[in-house]
């Protein structure tokens, strides 16, 4: 691997500095993102007057540039609602595809089609454009249209109960555990469905594996038991993300993506974007989402501003604190919570306090250090034999020691 670094939007006081390199076999591909980004851009701000330690960001970025931290595609740090800090790193995405066509396996965890994660029409990039895979990151989106159709009044609560928004003659094996199932319990990852999601290496045990190679996603998730009382335990779970759009098409009659286009990326001014459809028509709402750094940060942006964009009120006062409000730990020592499909890590500098991440597989992350009015978005594809995602907790680490 043998990363190339590209365009470098660093700002020093008031002043823009390029860094293009002389020499990139994927520069025009690179362009063409950067021409898209021009076309919707995010305000530039001062690293002088937005007190950021442009040292500690320039050494996190060689560390990209480098290849030290695998497959890194790009960092974007916002300070005060402004780009304070923005590179991109070209990297060689069809050789390792290349090597698997040619090897004849087919391995069923690679996925096929648009979830063949090696096929580098698809991942990272989405067919060499400026839009990239969200991965996991697009539960915490999906969380936001939630908290929207709620304050439209199209959902009367996160206390609602769910199975009024099923199609299935006998939703979770007809267990009564689960008459009482709450979108609470759902966006809490605390459905109590029997799932697991913990091991990758074994494809055939795994249920994201196997509802993603289904013929019927939505039901492949309601045909399960409960193992234990919703609300109690928390159980990372992707299907409960997937019937999120089920519950939103129910409600308002709009599937996930025409509902985001609708009332959440196009008053946010996001015009492109792509999202993954599942075999029978239902949005891929725990994994499908692909956008733009820069169109990420937005979202960060209206969270970090109580649901407000522009004057205008997106989510329900309260909406934003509900979704980052402690709700259950997820069993790392009792120091990661969870909140509404967002995680909840603890302010290493100050106890007590929690970090609000959308985290995605391969390296996707969008960070909220409110304490320090910073966005950052990071995008990777570290998924790849011998490689492994950056530690979140590293470039928390990193973040703060830059602003604090």
């Amino acid at each position: 691997m043998n990363p190339i670094t590209p365009l470098a939007s660093i700002l020093l006081a008031t002043v823009i500095l390029l860094v293009i390199p002389a020499c990139s076999e994927q520069s025009a591909e690179l362009a063409d993102r950067d021409a898209a980004a021009a076309a919707n851009p995010l305000p530039q701000g001062s690293v002088v007057n937005n007190n950021i330690n442009l040292g500690v960001l320039a050494a996190l970025d060689q560390e990209f540039a480098s290849g030290d931290r695998g497959y890194i595609d790009g960092m974007l740090v916002l300070h005060g609602g402004k780009v304070v800090y923005e590179n991109r790193y070209a990297q060689d995405y069809r050789t390792p595809f290349e090597a698997y066509e040619a090897s004849g396996l087919r391995d069923g965890y690679w996925g096929e089609g648009q979830y063949h994660y090696l096929n580098p029409q698809w991942h990272p990039w989405l067919k060499d454009g400026e839009l990239h895979t969200m991965q996991s990151v697009t539960k915490s989106v999906t969380s936001a249209l939630i908290g929207i159709a709620i304050a439209q009044g199209a959902i009367p609560s996160t206390d609602v109960e769910v199975q009024r928004y099923f199609n299935h003659p006998n939703p979770f094996q007809g267990d009564p555990r689960s008459f009482k199932l709450t979108l609470h319990d759902l966006l809490t990852m605390s459905a109590g469905i029997d799932w697991n999601e913990s091991d990758y290496s074994d494809a055939s045990s795994n249920d994201c594996v196997i509802m993603e190679h289904s013929d019927d996603w939505v039901t492949y998730v309601l045909d399960q038991g409960m193992v234990e009382q919703s609300g109690v335990v928390f159980n990372y779970n992707s299907g409960i993300s997937v019937l999120l759009d089920q519950i939103l098409f129910s409600a308002t009659g709009s599937h996930a993506d025409a509902y985001a286009r609708k009332h959440l990326f196009g008053p946010l001014g996001i015009d492109d974007f792509f999202w993954k459809t599942t075999p029978t028509g239902t949005v891929d709402t725990e994994g499908g989402l692909y956008l733009s750094p820069r169109s990420l940060a937005r979202i960060g942006e209206l969270y970090a501003n109580d649901g407000v964009w522009n004057g205008e009120r997106i989510f329900q006062e309260g909406w934003v604190q509900d979704s980052f409000s402690p709700a259950i730990s997820v069993g790392r020592g009792g120091d990661w919570m969870y909140g509404y499909q967002w995680w909840l890590l603890p302010d290493p500098g100050l106890p007590g306090k929690f970090i609000p991440a959308a985290r995605g597989y391969g390296g996707q992350y969008l960070l909220i250090l409110a304490e320090d009015d910073v966005i950052a978005v990071f995008n990777g594809w570290n998924i790849h034999p011998g490689t492994s995602p950056m530690p979140v907790e590293y470039v928390i680490g990193r973040l703060i020691e830059a602003v604090r």
